[in-house]
């Protein structure tokens, strides 16, 4: 989880967004990374499914980022 979080902050923010928090991070069953305009989700499969995030936000329309490697 932390692996995940690590390496998807390092490439956001090297393509110029900038990290305004984490959370979650040590517990190591969620982690919500907050980059102002765009929130990242990382979830544990049983939190993923008690929390149901695509249920809350079914009606939101999807965005496409493009990060280099």
């Amino acid at each position: 989880m932390k692996a995940l979080a690590d390496e998807v902050e390092e490439k956001v923010l090297a393509a110029g967004f900038r990290l305004r928090g984490k959370e979650g991070y040590n517990e190591g069953k969620w982690v919500l990374l907050d980059f102002y305009d765009c929130i990242v989700h990382i979830f544990h499969e049983n939190e993923r499914e008690y929390y149901q995030l695509e249920r809350l936000w079914a009606d939101a329309k999807p965005l496409e980022l493009q990060i280099a490697n």
